[in-house]
């Protein structure tokens, strides 16, 4: 099978915004050629004995992108340039230049499994890729083992780890968690982890369901796929000490709401994208207890005052703002 693999020039200020650009387009994934210097950091990640020799740093970068052969090249072209023209608003994207070629199938899926190695959260908390072996364990150290198949949640992400750190910062023993676009199930499984009494968790994808329930289990975590009634609606238990997933759209579905629980959450959390947080942000408050905590994340700067607009009209009021490069977390109440 071919692809159409489209290559876009820029700048290395500009790849964050582009990526969450294109990821708004339906692009699933992009890779980034740049001339940055790795850090101390990345060489004690890398693991080959002599580093490359790269050319000096002058800012400029490739985001390279695959789009299936029947696409409208010409529809997608126009997109990114008016995507492009926005951001330029904001931040200097370097020339835009598109170029379009066809390559082969690769093994999409598992290719990009080499360069996910453990890492640190923070502290306390190590995210492990299952297929890999853990070097260091200190003492009090939170092992999260994780593999995210075609699913999205790696935890490497800045979205991912604001949210972490906001549940981890607000979480309390016994919480109820609902987790909005649960991907692999990182944060259901992290909330449960960290002391919760319960979490269910929802994707508009029904691959993530599958994903997360294997990713509770390799972690040691209690964990149902919900059964469905007559009506196609899930049967959600709220058994102490259970994950239940999910699959299902709950910003367009009242009856969805209705059966994973109205007022039954301390913590609803959704890692998604500002677009869908914004509309989501209508409706969070019916899974919420009194006093509960709504905390979003997956919001790109540029798009941070719109979030916070809606939050505000739909009765939320702003505890907390978290920042971690381009990207905001946005704890409300």
């Amino acid at each position: 099978m071919k692809w159409i693999k489209m290559e876009l020039k820029t700048t290395t200020e500009a790849v964050d915004l582009v990526g969450a650009m294109l990821d708004e387009l339906g692009v699933e994934g992009i890779e980034i050629s740049d001339f940055v210097p790795l850090s101390d950091e990345d060489r004690q990640k890398m693991f080959i004995d002599i580093l490359p020799e790269l050319p000096e740093d002058d800012g400029s970068a490739v985001v390279s992108f695959y789009l299936d052969m029947d696409t409208d090249i010409e529809a997608m072209r126009e997109k990114i340039e008016a995507g492009l023209s926005e951001l330029r608003c904001f931040v200097n994207v370097g020339s835009g230049e598109l170029s379009v070629s066809e390559t082969e199938d690769k093994d999409w899926i598992n290719n990009w499994k080499e360069f996910f190695k453990p890492f640190r959260v923070d502290d306390t908390i190590v995210i492990k890729p299952t297929w890999e072996e853990l070097q260091e364990k200190r003492e009090g150290d939170l092992v999260v083992e994780i593999d995210p198949g075609t699913a999205f949640g790696t935890g490497a992400h800045e979205t991912t780890k604001l949210c972490i750190g906001n549940l981890k910062k607000y979480l309390k023993t016994g919480d109820f968690v609902f987790d909005v676009g649960c991907g692999s199930g990182i944060l259901s499984i992290i909330s449960m982890l960290l002391g919760a009494g319960y979490a269910a968790a929802v994707d508009i994808d029904p691959i993530a369901v599958g994903v997360t329930v294997e990713n509770a289990e390799v972690n040691r975590l209690p964990v149902e796929v919900c059964q469905k009634n007559e009506k196609g609606l899930p049967i959600v238990r709220k058994q102490a000490g259970l994950i239940e997933v999910t699959d299902g759209n709950v910003i367009g579905d009242a009856a969805l709401r209705a059966a994973v629980g109205l007022h039954a959450y301390d913590i609803v959390v959704a890692n998604i994208l500002a677009d869908v947080i914004i509309p989501l942000s209508a409706v969070a408050r019916e899974f919420m207890k009194p006093g509960a905590l709504f905390i979003s994340s997956g919001i790109i700067h540029t798009k941070r005052e719109a979030v916070e607009s809606a939050l505000r009209e739909n009765g939320f009021e702003i505890a907390e703002v978290v920042t971690l490069g381009d990207w905001v977390s946005i704890v409300a109440k």
